[in-house]
């Protein structure tokens, strides 16, 4: 009989959290107990996980005694406090923030890119799970790297407001509905109009000029391909869209490789989905082939006719699916498998 495991997903009344669990049913993960847990102000809530309801409970007041694994999506200041405190109790965290990424002692996975970076795990009991926006950048640059080794990196993302959790999506269908029908949008203090709109300002902005989002794509992209020489500049934007982040990558490679190597690579590589045929109309777009799915889809490859060994494609993820819940997820497999 194969052995199940305790599972505690932390935020699972947020829109990761949510996608947390139906990926655990959905890959029929084996789970012999689900612990959704929250803040005070939604533990109370239910959830539906393998044909039960669960009530969701108050993370302060859990004692994570038990739990195997302890799944984490409720923002930094909160894996903080109590991702150590689960970790002390016995349970293999694996953390969607940026609280810990950047620890040397806590390794930050891609199951498709650095799987054995996982054994890490025991120094601490925490595996972070990197942005969304590094998922899938480094997801599609691996196999490169790989053959012809990468250099430089330029990025410019095109970020949906799924990406800034439920009320961001709720404010663009607000907005989107207003100015279709000819009215003003209502004053909300502080905040940038999303709706028809593009907004080169995700996350805070440091000395440099550069927001941390930008920086994020930079640091974790060297430490997650294990590469502190890779330079990788980025652009982050956000877009009226509701899942899908979209990626222009502009890359340049220390040995040349040709265009048709590339495409034999990254159709052959886990996780990939090759969509390049764009004289007729195949390439990715976050709407119509990302949302909802599991894959990282790459398209518009082509040499790059400015730099001899530059290369520009266009990447495609679900961020809250793909950038979050199912990389944490897939993570856990790895552990059940391997380590546990």
């Amino acid at each position: 009989m194969t052995k199940q495991y305790s599972v505690a997903v932390v935020g699972a009344t947020g829109l990761v959290g949510q996608t947390m669990i139906e990926v655990l049913e959905q890959r029929r993960f084996p789970l012999d107990r689900l612990i959704p847990l929250a803040s005070s102000r939604t533990a109370g809530e239910t959830c539906r996980c393998l044909g039960r309801e669960y009530t969701v409970g108050d993370l302060a007041e859990h004692d994570f005694a038990g739990v195997d694994l302890a799944l984490f999506s409720a923002g930094g200041s909160v894996s903080a406090e109590h991702a150590p405190r689960a970790a002390a109790a016995g349970a293999v965290v694996i953390d969607n923030t940026s609280f810990f990424r950047y620890d040397d002692d806590v390794p930050l996975v891609v199951p498709e890119v650095n799987p054995e970076a996982i054994a890490g795990h025991t120094a601490r009991g925490i595996i972070a799970n990197p942005n969304c926006s590094t998922i899938q950048l480094v997801v599609a640059l691996k196999p490169i790297h790989a053959e012809a080794g990468i250099t430089r990196v330029n990025v410019a993302t095109y970020q949906a407001v799924s990406g800034a959790g439920r009320s961001a999506m709720e404010r663009l269908a607000r907005q989107t509905a207003l100015l279709m029908n000819g009215k003003p949008l209502d004053e909300e203090s502080g905040l940038m109009q999303q709706a028809f709109n593009a907004v080169p300002a995700i996350d805070v902005f440091e000395d440099s000029g550069y927001t941390r989002e930008e920086l994020k794509l930079y640091r974790e992209t060297q430490k997650i391909l294990s590469d502190d020489e890779i330079s990788v500049n980025a652009t982050a934007v956000r877009i009226p869209v509701f899942f899908g982040h979209s990626e222009a990558v502009h890359l340049e490679t220390a040995q040349p490789i040709s265009v048709d190597r590339v495409r034999e690579l990254l159709s052959d590589s886990p996780g990939i989905v090759l969509m390049d045929e764009p004289g007729e109309g195949e390439f990715p777009t976050p709407a119509r082939d990302a949302a909802g799915q599991d894959g990282v889809f790459v398209g518009r490859i082509r040499a790059d006719l400015t730099h001899p060994n530059g290369l520009n494609m266009w990447i495609v993820a679900d961020n809250v699916r793909k950038g979050a819940a199912l990389n944490s997820v897939q993570i856990a497999e790895i552990l059940v498998k391997s380590y546990l």
